[in-house]
């Protein structure tokens, strides 16, 4: 089976991100491309392409660099490792379990985060609609 290959344009389209920044994360050991042309284009495959989205998943929660190595390392090694149940496996588990405590507690703040721009957003209708009243009040 071969596989399918896209050069960075087109992954950056389908991911939502910059050829820059695609490439920043091929810079820092992120996401390396499956292969190059004879000419070093970049070529990458589906499995890149979920591997971005999920970088990109976890930027929104402010993963650090380090933070999003050890989860894809994490997440690789147990896609290696298979099904089988071994004392590594259990181990990469817990370490997916923390690093979803992680995540779990960063969207957390980000809800805390939103309720608070919310009830600004609705402090600042409330102050519209008094101002307007208020004009409407001074007209008669």
């Amino acid at each position: 089976m071969s596989l399918q290959h896209m050069q960075i344009g087109e992954v950056a389209e389908r991911v939502g991100l910059s050829l820059r920044t695609i490439r920043y994360y091929e810079e820092v050991g992120l996401v390396p491309p499956s292969a190059r042309t004879p000419g070093g284009f970049r070529l990458y495959t589906e499995s890149d392409v979920a591997r971005l989205n999920l970088i990109k998943r976890m930027k929104t929660l402010e993963f650090s660099l380090d933070e999003m190595r050890e989860l894809l390392s994490v997440l690789s090694q147990l896609e290696s490792i298979g099904d089988e149940p071994s004392a590594r496996r259990e181990e990469l588990i817990e370490r997916l379990v923390t690093h979803r405590a992680v995540a779990e507690e960063r969207c957390a703040a980000l809800r805390a985060q939103l309720e608070t721009a919310e009830a600004f957003a609705a402090d600042l209708r409330s102050e519209i609609s008094r101002q307007r009243r208020q004009k409407v009040g001074q007209a008669r």
